[in-house]
């Protein structure tokens, strides 16, 4: 187990020493108020739960409901504060902690550690490229620490400088942060679908990007995004649309309200088309969470399905073409 001092000390001090051991788990962060979902997801495979904090034996699995995969931890014990920040300084220079216990410890810890800048992102501006760790206390003595996540954001939580003038909803902050997790978005030039468009708010974040909108809902868009230039508005059905009536669109958006089953039904049949090149939908649960259905976005090839910081009993399931 490594020392946090060189056998070669001069110094004088007293070197206390700081155990670390791999840790052969993985860390999957459910977001505030939806952990049961993730450990539905996980299963069996659960070994034990730190707050939101589930850990499972062996390398990374799929987890849509992690909103932070912790993929390397490591157990560390420690002393002082000033050894455990340290042991972590040691690892990498960022890290974010996440709280269950022990908060005043946690916090004089922090505080010896390099500042992190965690200013809300202003639209579109890109996601942070700097590793980000994360470390939580178990007991006074003992953390758990991983230079290595899934995510680049604080405990996957992604904060926006956020426009209460233009929208006509909060909706548009779902749109925000999966383009932005994306690395990847509509530009001018581009033509796009936005299916379930009512009130407007992903059609107003289309439009401000510069693309051709066609969106579409059985309700009248908000009168402000109706207006807009390059917007074109259908009032009609999602599921009534066929993709040859619409032909060709670089981007398909659906944040329609239905069961899982039928949206998959209707992604299936655009991607059968070909008409279709990216997508970006909501999967919206009604009672039970579906995770068959689920699982079944997550398979189709070149998907990926996460839990944004701004979904509530919902996922989000991206398709991006190659191109």
């Amino acid at each position: 187990m490594p020392s946090a001092c060189s056998p070669n000390c001069t110094t004088g001090a007293r070197c206390t020493l700081i155990e670390i051991e791999d840790y052969p788990f993985t860390g999957y962060l459910a977001a505030d108020g939806f952990l049961d979902p993730l450990l539905e997801e996980l299963g069996d495979a659960v070994s034990h739960v730190h707050g939101r904090l589930v850990f499972a034996p062996g390398p990374p699995r799929p987890a849509a409901w992690s909103q932070n995969t912790w993929l390397a931890p490591r157990l560390v014990r420690f002393e002082s504060n000033g050894d455990a920040a340290r042991a972590l300084k040691d690892m990498q220079r960022n890290w974010a902690f996440y709280g269950v216990e022990h908060h005043r410890r946690a916090a004089l810890i922090q505080e010896k550690l390099p500042h992190v800048s965690a200013k809300p992102l202003v639209f579109p501006q890109a996601a942070p490229t700097a590793p980000l760790g994360s470390w939580t206390l178990l007991d006074r003595t003992t953390m758990i620490a991983s230079a290595a996540c899934s995510s680049p954001f604080p405990n996957g939580e992604v904060a926006f400088v956020e426009d209460r003038e233009g929208p006509p909803s909060r909706a548009y902050l779902k749109l925000w942060e999966a383009f932005t997790l994306a690395g990847r978005m509509p530009g001018p030039g581009d033509r796009v679908i936005d299916l379930g468009s009512c009130p407007g708010g992903w059609t107003w974040v289309l439009q401000r990007l510069g693309a051709h909108v066609v969106s579409v809902d059985k309700a009248p868009l908000d009168p402000r995004v109706a207006r807009l230039p390059n917007v074109e508005f259908r009032q009609e059905s999602a599921f009534g649309l066929k993709p040859a009536d619409v032909g060709a669109v670089d981007w398909l958006l659906s944040d329609v309200i239905c069961y899982p089953q039928r949206l998959l039904r209707l992604a299936q049949e655009w991607i059968d088309s070909g008409l279709a090149h990216n997508f970006l939908c909501t999967i919206k649960f009604q009672g039970e969470t579906d995770h068959a259905t689920a699982r079944a976005f997550a398979e189709i090839p070149g998907s990926r399905v996460l839990h944004l910081s701004a979904n509530k009993h919902e996922l989000t399931w991206i398709r991006q073409s190659d191109g």
